[in-house]
């Protein structure tokens, strides 16, 4: 597949990725502690029942330029240990809320760098998890690690927790590209970190990459995903830069050194759809790609995949999301919550027995209808009026309405090949993979007096 760079100019705008809708920045103030309690109380009686727990843990021994991440530098382990207790906790404080019978079907660490903690620590964390939850039969237990920081008995010890899915976040291969942005490269190889994680039964590995980054082009980082592909991860994600030095002032270095152009962006895009998707790797939504017996791919033919804060996922494995540490984002049903980003004050605050939530969001049921109709175009690249109508229990045409479809609006759309639509459904096509979340954006009647808070597309 060949993106048409005639089109890159006219859709290169400023419009969100959708983790969530609303969008984060629209989250409020006024929703504060009592808000969350009244949330997670409220989320026992709403769909899906089951549990997901993220786990934030944001130090990091360095901080990568590119990061838009919310991190903490250090190697302190005494305040990872002041840390670790708090979030421990908040997950006993959580538990109160949630009813005893549901179950936990989804652990995701994130951070930040979670593999920087001691893994005893980790283990503490894992341990206080079982003694408060049940779990469903087969959870999916990740983390996110920089893989200059694995080595065997790290990574022995997080099976022994129950990891079954290690996700390493590699960025590129290139040296150059790493030491501009200030991430280490691993001194074990990336080839004997996955033969040290599959020398376990059962357990994933993800592959993480980056593109639009300083002295990235095209060959290089099509040499990166050659090489990835020659390791065959199961799973791998190729994320879009996103450049936002409002937001980020240490991203404002990369300007400096400068980053590629949106069509060379698109370029590199290409090269690792044609790379992945000709070595037995299938596209899936907007960045990620899998083997075809995995159950992400099978999602993606059953149109069941869904889309979260941690990424791509399936609606078995999906619950809603539970989040501890300073600056997780909590997902129910009805509500959002973020924990505050001041890590001493988070661990203050929760060694008072009070939670911390900074902001939130209360979901009324027209943002929910606007969240699934996106979230479908995102993960499924196909919507049935239909089955959302009957979803929310309201006609076609009130969804079509809540959304503010337009057929003569989506015109554009159509004659670049980009979306099918008839009265039925609305289909993305394959060249409009390239363009989802521009597609996804037409659908979000909030976006028109928010377009600058976003990064650009491509």
């Amino acid at each position: 597949m060949k993106p048409d760079f005639s089109l890159i100019e006219k859709y290169n705008v400023p419009v969100p990725r959708y983790t969530s809708y609303p969008p984060a920045n629209f989250f409020v103030n006024e929703f504060g502690n009592s808000e969350y309690i009244q949330a997670i109380e409220t989320s026992n009686h709403e769909a899906p029942e089951n549990i997901s727990i993220y786990i934030h843990i944001p130090f990091c021994p360095k901080i990568c330029h590119y990061c838009g991440c919310n991190t903490h530098l250090t190697r302190n382990k005494q305040m990872m240990r002041i840390y670790v207790d708090a979030v421990k906790k908040e997950i006993v404080m959580v538990k109160k809320y949630l009813d005893p019978r549901r179950k936990v079907s989804q652990i995701h660490w994130g951070g930040g760098t979670p593999n920087s903690l001691p893994v005893e620590m980790v283990e503490e964390i894992m341990a206080v998890i079982h003694q408060n939850f049940q779990f469903i039969a087969n959870p999916e237990i990740a983390m996110e690690c920089h893989p200059a920081m694995l080595d065997a008995s790290y990574i022995d010890s997080l099976v022994k927790s129950g990891f079954n899915r290690i996700s390493l976040g590699i960025q590129d291969f290139n040296q150059k590209v790493l030491d501009n942005v200030n991430r280490d490269a691993p001194e074990i190889p990336v080839e004997e970190l996955v033969t040290m994680i599959r020398s376990h039964k059962n357990i994933g590995v993800n592959f993480d990459f980056i593109y639009g980054l300083p002295y990235q082009d095209v060959k290089s980082f099509t040499e990166t995903m050659e090489r990835a592909a020659r390791i065959s991860p199961d799973r791998l994600v190729t994320f879009s830069y996103a450049h936002i030095p409002w937001i980020k002032k240490a991203q404002k270095i990369l300007e400096v050194r400068g980053l590629p152009q949106a069509s060379e962006k698109l370029e590199m895009f290409e090269a690792a759809y044609n790379v992945l998707t000709q070595t037995g790797y299938k596209a899936i939504g907007l960045d990620h790609y899998a083997r075809e017996n995995d159950d992400l791919y099978i999602a993606v033919k059953n149109r069941t995949l869904h889309r979260n804060f941690q990424g791509y996922c399936t609606r078995e494995t999906t619950g809603q999301v539970y989040a501890f540490g300073a600056t997780g984002i909590s997902q129910m049903e009805s509500a959002y919550a973020q924990n505050a980003k001041d890590t001493n004050q988070y661990v203050e605050e929760i060694n008072k027995g009070n939670f911390f939530i900074e902001k939130g969001y209360s979901l009324s049921k027209t943002e929910k209808i606007i969240r699934h109709v996106i979230n479908e175009i995102m993960c499924n690249h196909y919507l049935s009026w239909n089955e959302a109508a009957g979803r929310f229990a309201v006609s076609p045409e009130e969804i079509r309405g809540i959304v503010g479809f337009e057929a003569q609006a989506f015109e554009g759309f159509v004659n670049d090949e980009l979306v099918n639509f008839d009265a039925e459904s609305v289909e993305v096509s394959e060249k409009g993979k390239f363009f989802v979340r521009n597609i996804a954006a037409a659908f979000d009647p909030n976006l028109k007096n928010a377009l600058q808070k976003f990064s650009k597309a491509l």
